[in-house]
């Protein structure tokens, strides 16, 4: 195991101060390699904040509330408040590299929120990337050399990782809303012509997207892939045609965008459970017999 920490009081590294807006008091680094295991136990919780950050491997948290080991993946941020419950295992087979960094202050909500952190969650996608490493042993270098106004310096890097974190959180609302835009668009494309030869691969390319990414975006935000919707659309128009027409079989396939009518029969039966001429014949109003009698006074 490799340990690298700094700390800014080392009798004290556990302190709460409210009299700065922000203050940092250690931050440190584990590379968790040999060392079959390494656990963390506060289950009351500690007086400061601490931000950890998975570069590799895996950790095992049990949050407050949870008898159950939530296990974060790299690239995930974990975030623990003042007097939160924390207890957290790293285990050597999973090659687990840890960054973390203790903060206090009575400004930190504040930034925190300016920064739209996550209030509710511990744990929240932040991306792998070199930069957080880079920051993180920048504070412990500041730390650990403590050079003129080095706390105004490693202030300026905390908001650096703040500013990072925010950066990807609000890029990613981003890319998901023009992702949304993209499927609503097939989606409209799909409802208006879901009796026509469709491609999958000819609109995605079409519309500058790759094929996979569209399929698995699609499949994210509607539940099913593409081409399984369209299919739904062509078995709902069916259905209807064959409750409200006289058209055969024939005709019916071919208006819902199926050439072959004994394919179009197979499918709708694989997703009905009837055949076409069953569903017909079923949904069919039922012709009750009529019989007169006659008012008897007895």
């Amino acid at each position: 195991m490799y340990i690298n920490v700094a700390y800014v009081d080392d009798e004290n590294p556990n302190i709460e101060d409210l009299t700065t807006p922000i203050r940092i008091n250690n931050c440190g680094y584990y590379r968790v390699h040999t060392t079959p295991v390494i656990e963390t136990p506060h289950p009351e919780g500690r007086n400061d904040y601490q931000l950890l950050y998975i570069a590799a491997g895996k950790g095992y948290f049990y949050f407050k509330g949870s008898e159950k080991a939530t296990v974060v993946e790299k690239g995930n941020m974990v975030l623990f408040r003042p007097k939160e419950p924390q207890v957290y295992y790293y285990y050597a087979k999973d090659k687990t590299e840890v960054y973390w960094v203790h903060f206090t202050g009575w400004k930190v909500e504040q930034y925190l929120d300016s920064y739209e952190l996550p209030k509710k969650e511990n744990v929240f996608f932040t991306g792998v990337s070199p930069d957080y490493p880079w920051i993180y042993n920048q504070i412990i270098r500041e730390l650990q050399v403590q050079r003129v106004n080095y706390e105004d310096v490693i202030k300026l890097f905390m908001h650096h990782i703040f500013l990072t974190i925010s950066r990807y959180i609000q890029e990613g609302k981003q890319a998901k809303n023009e992702t949304i835009s993209d499927i609503e668009r097939a989606v409209h494309y799909f409802n208006e012509n879901y009796n026509k030869p469709i491609s999958i691969e000819q609109y995605a390319q079409e519309h500058l997207m790759s094929v996979n990414w569209f399929i698995h975006s699609f499949k994210e935000v509607m539940n099913v892939p593409p081409m399984q919707y369209i299919v739904s659309l062509r078995i709902a128009a069916a259905k209807g045609y064959l409750e409200n027409s006289d058209k055969n079989i024939n005709e019916i396939s071919n208006i819902v965008g199926y050439e072959n009518a004994l394919y179009f029969s197979r499918l709708f039966k694989k997703h009905t459970g009837m055949t076409p001429s069953e569903y017909k014949n079923k949904s069919k109003p039922s012709s009750k017999k009529k019989t007169s009698t006659n008012n008897v006074i007895r």
